[in-house]
């Protein structure tokens, strides 16, 4: 039998998060592969629909990045996000979908290190939860369209 390893999504705000993803890579600092990334230009921009989707697709984590408070290019982006996060964390657990597979979290686009340990972490917890109640193949194919 394989070790579990989870699939998660990242919707990364252009300004800040996706650049310290950049940032990560560029200062050869690892963490594991099984994030796909989807740069938003906010991540108060970040649809609702697209997260239940990645979760009903059968994925096991979801991390929304975003720009520190005070600091979104867009003024109050990331506190619109912080807000829809409150309401989908609650729609979730009616899919069943334990809250601790979804996360925000503010990254700075300076912050490469902080990204690179947020994934680390966010993949170890979900390791340790196990695969999605939703992946029943425990192999999460994205499909986001529609």
């Amino acid at each position: 039998m394989s070790e579990f390893e989870p699939k998660i999504v990242g919707f990364f705000c252009n300004w800040c998060t996706f650049t310290a993803a950049d940032l990560a890579g560029t200062s050869r600092l690892s963490y594991p592969p099984n994030i796909k990334i989807i740069r938003v230009m906010c991540s108060g921009m970040v649809d609702p629909k697209y997260v239940i989707k990645a979760f009903l697709n059968g994925v096991d984590g979801v991390l929304i990045g975003g720009c520190w408070p005070g600091d979104c290019h867009y003024i109050n982006g990331n506190l619109k996000a912080r807000r829809r996060v409150a309401m989908l964390t609650e729609i979730l657990k009616q899919y069943g979908i334990d809250e601790r597979r979804f996360w925000l979290r503010w990254i700075a686009a300076s912050e490469g290190n902080m990204l690179q340990e947020v994934v680390n972490e966010m993949t170890d917890k979900l390791i340790k939860l196990g695969p999605s109640p939703l992946n029943k193949s425990h192999k999460a194919d994205l499909v986001l369209d529609s």
